[in-house]
């Protein structure tokens, strides 16, 4: 299992543009544009980690303690592994060969198997012996994002936009029903 992950590249894009954002919020002057633009990152990082999912391309390094025959690489969707690395029992970081794994880029959440009839070179039995670097997202492009996940996140930033703190004294609830409804349909944990 996955000791930790963190992403190393974020995406380059959102997959909501200002423009958009103002058109749904029904804002016309530009005073708010840079806490628009804030709260568009901040709803799609909040919809990414409510879901366990990349959205938008982006880069992760995953760590683990030793080389499992099965590595489930949380954030899909997986597009690619850029490298396996891992420290031998002579303390030197190696690269493992790709020829030595097969990885599945259809399967949610993607994984990383070992090859029939391969073995893996042992690890120095260290914490985080293994890096796996990895790209993630459903693609490049805001079209790449599903439309539910789009209107998830809209959701997210029109009630962040129109409520500056958690809770008010007339609404309670911290998250609208609809953006969990809206993505409620493939929410998984790792």
């Amino acid at each position: 299992m996955v000791n930790k992950w963190l992403i190393t590249t974020e995406p380059t894009i959102e997959p909501i543009t200002l423009v958009d954002m103002k058109l749904h919020l029904r804002v016309d002057c530009d005073d708010d544009d840079d806490l628009i633009t804030g709260l568009i990152s901040a709803s799609r990082q909040w919809c990414e980690d409510y879901e366990h999912r990349a959205y938008i391309t982006q880069t992760i390094t995953a760590k683990l303690n030793y080389l499992p025959s099965c590595i489930i690489l949380p954030k899909p969707r997986l597009q690619s592994v850029t490298s396996v690395k891992y420290i031998d029992t002579s303390a030197t970081e190696q690269t493992l060969s790709s020829d030595l794994y097969d990885v599945d880029l259809y399967r949610e959440p993607g994984q990383i198997v070992r090859g029939y009839n391969d073995t893996y070179p042992s690890t120095l039995d260290v914490v985080n012996a293994v890096e796996i670097v990895y790209v993630a997202g459903y693609g490049s492009l805001a079209a790449d994002v599903p439309s539910k996940t789009i209107a998830a996140i809209k959701l997210m930033c029109a009630h962040l936009y129109e409520n500056r703190m958690a809770v008010s004294d007339l609404n309670m609830s911290e998250i609208p029903l609809g953006i969990k409804s809206l993505l409620n349909a493939r929410a998984w944990t790792v």
